[in-house]
């Protein structure tokens, strides 16, 4: 089906693969520069843990290996990945970020999932871009809640020139407040890259959605390759590439295996991996197709499969929870965690959508003993 258009339906949400005959682990060696990750019994060759400073990162992934790491059991899986998470990463600390709208509503993609696309039907009125104060008082409030990476997005498809000073402005204010600094604002050329880079912007998101096969029922107003070649330029610019996609849009296992290997094999690893489920909102193409119905959430246990796969694929990436969140249960969150997730954008809302709120988030932690990661342990 493509969903852009609503034609053609064909939206089963079971992960391929359902029932096929599990794959055991033999008992893996001492974690080491030289070690491997335990080996699948399937005839899929062990890959080699690369060491803490990044050597001999695997970024020729096969769909054939990832497809045997989705079919592993949950709690081999599961603990695979957390061995891995913990020669890269703090273990029991998770960063906290923020995420702002600065200009909402009003984009002439046509993205399926998207409230702020104006061919969606959410009565979603097109603002005007924030001016640079507003900006950082919002800023100022969520480095006071305990974020310590602070992500502006704007519903464009690519930002204007004549916008670049105030973006430049908004960026080297909320670095000077000493954040992390990420804003996602739709394509950019390179001269646009270069001057956000210059103004001190840590990460930029441009995100591949879903698999390049699943993408044109998603999309048609921006192909893949125009997304690859806005991360070339942020990857040539010095920039951080923040890159993810989102699950749960009526794709198959097979097309969040493609959308992994699509992550996990770009020349460099995105440093940050936001993973979003699906929040149906009514008026898209896909909240009006799903709401409702058994598919307008996908699998738990999918989903934290989802998360531990990346985490092995892509050692030395921040992997974050991102919109969807709240629909996930506490017990269901802690399971991510374990997979290697280690961040979460905190705060009552995402861009346009709900999310689970500073004080739960508070609680959450404090029942499973995490800690907010430092900004400069988050860089």
């Amino acid at each position: 089906m493509n969903i852009v258009t609503g034609t053609n339906p064909s939206l089963s949400r079971e992960g391929q693969g359902v029932g096929q005959q599990q794959r055991g682990l033999d008992a893996p060696g001492a974690a080491s520069s030289a070690a491997e990750l335990p080996r699948i019994k399937s005839g899929v060759a062990p890959t080699p843990i690369p060491s803490p400073e990044g050597e001999g990162l695997k970024r020729d992934w096969s769909r054939e290996e990832i497809r045997a790491l989705f079919d592993l059991p949950l709690l081999d899986l599961i603990f695979e990945a957390q061995q891995v998470h913990r020669l890269f990463h703090p273990r029991n600390q998770v960063q906290l970020s923020t995420l702002l709208s600065i200009k909402t509503g009003g984009c002439p993609e046509d993205c399926g999932y998207c409230s702020q696309s104006a061919h969606a039907a959410t009565g979603l009125k097109a603002d005007k871009l924030m001016d640079a104060e507003a900006v950082l008082a919002a800023a100022t409030e969520a480095k006071a809640a305990g974020s310590g990476r602070f992500c502006m997005g704007a519903a464009w498809r690519e930002p204007k020139d004549r916008d670049m000073d105030a973006l430049c402005e908004m960026v080297a204010g909320v670095k000077a407040l000493g954040l992390e600094t990420c804003m996602t604002l739709g394509m950019l050329t390179r001269g646009q890259a270069d001057r956000l880079a210059a103004a001190g912007l840590d990460y930029y998101n441009h995100n591949l959605d879903t698999s390049p096969e699943y993408y044109g029922e998603i999309i048609t107003t921006r192909t893949y390759q125009d997304r690859l070649d806005t991360l070339g330029h942020v990857r040539a610019s010095g920039m951080a590439v923040c890159c993810g996609g989102i699950v749960g849009m009526g794709e198959s296992r097979e097309d969040r295996v493609g959308f992994l290997h699509a992550l996990a094999t770009l020349p460099d690893h995105p440093e940050s991996v936001p993973i979003n489920a699906l929040v149906p909102i009514r008026g898209t193409v896909l909240g009006d197709m799903l709401a409702d119905t058994p598919m307008a959430k996908i699998d738990d246990i999918e989903f934290v499969r989802t998360v531990a796969v990346a985490r092995i694929l892509m050692p030395r990436s921040m992997v974050r929870l991102s919109a969807g969140r709240e629909s996930l249960s506490d017990s269901a969150q802690a399971l991510c965690f374990l997979a290697g997730a280690n961040s979460i954008f905190t705060g009552d809302k995402l861009l346009t959508t709900g999310n689970a709120g500073t004080d739960a988030d508070a609680a959450l932690f404090a029942r499973l003993g995490l800690e907010p990661m430092t900004a400069e342990a988050g860089r």
